[in-house]
């Protein structure tokens, strides 16, 4: 892509409300290789998500986790559903919502000297309208075939949406934007021009934009009311009490009027569920739901992880968790005194909340003085009663280079840290890969996100 026409097509759709980031003539490559391991990431994250939904249901029912063993674990709903309104664990665990997992399934991918690496899955992504946009605007260079091409995000968003509607013809389908999450409104209006453009009735409204009428969910088209059969809810659950519509939305899908995704389940939405993978309370369960090949990725991907809870122990009792001055701990505050080398952690809230996302409540341990991280455990041990945390081996990305424009339009060969997001569409028990966006920062970087002087590039696979 030539730098003057990235320009002017930035300057053209802003897909972002005020950010920029750097730009590169070529988009990401991936081998063949890579991308049948991503497919394969994706059908184990489906495994995950489907047996998660399980152990939620077991545990919040009172039922046995396993077929032939009286073992059970209350504790396991306790956690996921820790800080939340009683309505909403009560829609959560409600016949309407058994058996749902969300739509989209986007893990936050590292690349390490092992292998990748997932430091977050997330049911409500955002990129997927710029994505889209990457994919289209490099599509052109024939030298570089784009995964996604051919308006596949589009196509697949639409496709999911469209088959939840009783309306088979052409379905009105709204995605609901909160002021939360209004940075990511610009790429929604662009994704629902895009199937606007493709004969479909998808529009992008502010959430506050929707109102009731005779019990179904309306917005307005100059001046009439327009009937909505699908809302995808482009905002988290913790969310809910600052929408004022939210109320609205929620009725109408209890009163059968419109369709929504993804469900209305927060444990969807806590970062702890990778923790409880790695449980020692667990395993069986795991090994039960989950198949020995499917396990093997998930081993591989998901660092270890532990929940913070602060509830005391007796006296000869350890926590399962990392070690500090070379010893197992009594209580999670013993790592205050953890060493630099032991504090190679990552520490961060796990959800709910509003610093859950952006990388907002994520401390390195190894990264800040012993006096910040004793403090961000006391803050994360002070909250838990409300707001759980957890703390995750950090894996260092290795440098990878890779060509970029600089300020004056001239390329150069960056060295940067890596972090792939494939965008993944569930269609029962298969998922489909539409496209992957990579997150290309500069390597004095920990957290791998968007940023100004990180690249955010579409993938293109190669030969």
């Amino acid at each position: 892509m030539d730098f003057t026409d990235l320009q002017e097509a930035f300057a053209r759709q802003e897909l972002f409300e005020g950010k920029t980031w750097r730009t590169s003539p070529e988009p990401w490559k991936l081998s063949a290789e890579i991308v049948s391991a991503l497919e394969g990431i994706g059908q184990v994250s489906l495994d995950f998500y489907k047996a998660l939904e399980v152990l939620y249901s077991r545990s919040a029912d009172g039922k046995k986790l396993l077929r032939n063993k009286e073992v059970y674990a209350p504790w396991v709903a306790e956690y996921l559903d820790r800080g939340k309104p009683s309505e909403l664990v009560a829609i959560s665990r409600s016949k309407a919502c058994k058996g749902r997992i969300p739509p989209v399934i986007r893990p936050d991918l590292l690349v390490t000297a092992e292998g990748f690496s997932i430091t977050e899955l997330d049911s409500v992504p955002g990129g997927i309208g710029l994505t889209a946009y990457l994919n289209a605007l490099y599509e052109g260079d024939s030298r570089f075939p784009i995964l996604g091409e051919e308006k596949a995000m589009e196509k697949a968003f639409y496709r999911r949406l469209a088959s939840l509607s009783p309306e088979k013809g052409n379905p009105v389908i709204v995605i609901a934007v909160s002021e939360e999450s209004a940075t990511y409104k610009p790429e929604m209006d662009w994704l629902a021009d895009r199937l606007q453009l493709m004969g479909h009735r998808v529009f992008s409204l502010h959430t506050d934009e929707v109102f009731p009428l005779g019990g179904g969910l309306y917005f307005d088209i100059e001046g009439n009311p327009e009937k909505i059969d699908v809302v995808y809810r482009f905002f988290e659950l913790f969310d809910l009490a600052n929408i004022k519509t939210s109320q609205f939305i929620i009725e109408a899908w209890e009163n059968g009027e419109i369709a929504l995704d993804p469900p209305l389940r927060p444990f969807f939405e806590e970062k702890s569920t990778l923790a409880l993978y790695h449980h020692h309370l667990l395993r069986e369960f795991w090994r039960e739901s989950i198949s020995k090949k499917s396990r093997k990725i998930l081993d591989s991907l998901i660092p270890k992880s532990w929940i913070v809870d602060p509830s005391p122990l007796p006296p000869g009792a350890a926590i399962d968790g990392p070690l500090a001055q070379g010893r197992q701990l009594h209580s999670w505050m013993d790592l205050a005194e953890a060493s630099q080398k032991e504090r190679n952690l990552v520490l961060k809230i796990s959800g709910f909340h509003e610093t859950a996302w952006g990388s907002r409540s994520v401390v390195i341990g190894n990264d800040v003085s012993k006096e910040e991280w004793a403090s961000s455990l006391t803050e994360a041990c002070d909250g838990a009663d409300s707001h759980l945390h957890v703390i995750q081996e950090f894996r260092k990305s290795i440098r990878l280079s890779h060509p970029l424009y600089s300020l004056d339009g001239e390329v150069y060969e960056a060295s940067g840290r890596l972090r792939l997001n494939p965008y993944y569409f569930v269609n029962g028990d298969k998922v489909e890969l539409v496209g992957a966006l990579a997150t290309f920062c500069p390597p004095d970087k920990k957290i791998i996100h968007g940023m100004e002087d990180a690249a955010m590039l579409p993938c293109s696979v190669m030969d």
